[in-house]
């Protein structure tokens, strides 16, 4: 699994058949700073995923991918390679919050937006 943000959503009007009716999100890997650890940075690069939990944009989200993504009730049958299957609420590294969705958190840390 990996912590990701929801950066947008995409639309796609002809696909195939078993994918009608599922969101697409576009999602954005992050990681723990190696330097500091106390802050989660963005890898830089976006993934489509399929959206099982309804969330939103700017929202850090649980993905999986490969086989592991096709393992949800809902993605069983699905031609995918990476969905949501979960929203977090709250990152702890080394006993500090690095990330908290309802904005508390502790003052040393942040989430990073650019790639260090």
């Amino acid at each position: 699994m990996l912590i990701a943000r929801v950066t947008g959503s995409l639309v796609s009007t002809e696909k195939v058949e078993s994918m009608v009716g599922h969101k697409l999100l576009l999602v954005e890997p992050f990681r723990l700073d190696p330097k500091k650890r106390d802050a989660l940075v963005t890898t830089g690069r976006s993934i489509v995923a399929v959206d099982t939990m309804g969330a939103g944009v700017g929202e850090l989200v649980l993905i999986t991918q490969g086989s592991s993504a096709r393992l949800t009730p809902e993605t069983k049958s699905l031609p995918v390679d990476t969905v949501v299957i979960g929203i977090i609420d709250t990152v702890h590294i080394d006993q500090t919050c690095v990330y908290d969705k309802e904005g508390i958190r502790d003052q040393r840390s942040e989430v990073r937006e650019t790639r260090d």
